[in-house]
């Protein structure tokens, strides 16, 4: 038996480093399972940051309309949202004064 073992030590070697190469390529925290695992969360971590990034954008926007030049029209929308100022289908009629 260790005769054969002999005579095959380069093959047996051979295929021990193989199978080592090939499982290390596919398992593991470096392997190809886990790259593509990880470039998806990439990918959805990226989609984030620009959802936040635009949510950072339209805060900016609105507290400029709060700071030194008020814009009344906001502030109106603002009280109506937060306050609950108004009711549901609520008719608005607008009366205008007439000179005749």
């Amino acid at each position: 038996m260790f005769t054969k073992i002999k005579k095959n030590y380069f093959l047996l070697i051979t295929i021990f480093l193989f199978l080592y190469f090939v499982f290390n390529f596919l398992g593991g925290d470096r392997g190809l399972f886990s790259y593509f695992k990880k470039k998806n969360l990439l990918i959805d971590l990226q989609n984030e940051q620009t959802k936040l990034a635009n949510k950072i954008k339209d805060l900016e926007f609105k507290n400029s309309l709060l700071t030194s030049n008020l814009d009344l029209d906001y502030i109106e929308i603002l009280l109506r949202q937060k306050f609950l100022l108004g009711k549901k289908d609520e008719k608005f009629y607008i009366i205008e004064k007439n000179d005749n």
